[in-house]
């Protein structure tokens, strides 16, 4: 037998089961009783026993009571604004200081990956390039690349560069050989 053969078989099969008494089950549905409404809110409009309610609270609420009014007259509220900040702090002038700024150590060659060209970064900063070289030249040559030097070479303070070396490392790949001479291993080219 064919996929299609065997497809349509199995469409008649759930048509079949889906139409089965399907006159009785419409039947038992359509008879059973319908849910209550849930019951409306009342409105002033409505009956005529609301009206009488509404128009007695409305009645209560615009009528006078004294005691409340003595005891009102009794009640005394000062109050005083408070000092706004700007009259509390004095204003103290903001000279505008250009922070100083250094020419890049390193750069990119060109525009490989979009960005625009950068020619000087503030000092106690790095760009991406310079901060990759200086970590890779004090991988490379620890006893040269001291953090003192990479301060006094890239305008760094220097627990900033102390910290730069301890805690930042360049992307390093490690070979680690298998245990056993039988599993493949990767050569270095």
């Amino acid at each position: 037998m064919s996929s299609v053969a065997i497809s349509n078989m199995g469409s008649r099969v759930t048509r079949l089961i889906r139409n089965f008494n399907v006159e009785n089950r419409a039947h038992r549905e359509i008879s059973k009783a319908k849910p209550k409404p849930a019951p409306r809110h009342p409105s002033s409009s409505g009956f005529p026993q609301e009206d009488i309610a509404a128009s007695s609270i409305s009645e209560e609420v615009q009528q006078r009571n004294d005691p409340l009014l003595s005891m009102l007259k009794d009640v005394y509220v000062e109050s005083k604004d408070p000092v706004s900040q700007a009259e509390a702090v004095p204003v103290v002038k903001k000279v505008e200081q250009k922070t100083q700024r250094r020419a890049l150590k390193y750069s990119l060659p060109g525009e490989p990956y979009g960005f625009c060209d950068v020619t000087d970064v503030p000092k106690g900063k790095l760009s991406l390039v310079e901060a990759l070289t200086a970590l890779n030249n004090h991988k490379r040559m620890p006893k040269t690349w001291t953090p003192e030097k990479l301060a006094q070479e890239y305008s760094l303070d220097p627990k900033d560069a102390k910290a730069l070396t301890d805690f930042f490392f360049p992307f390093d790949v490690k070979i680690i050989p298998p245990k056993t001479e039988e599993t493949k291993q990767i050569k270095d080219s």
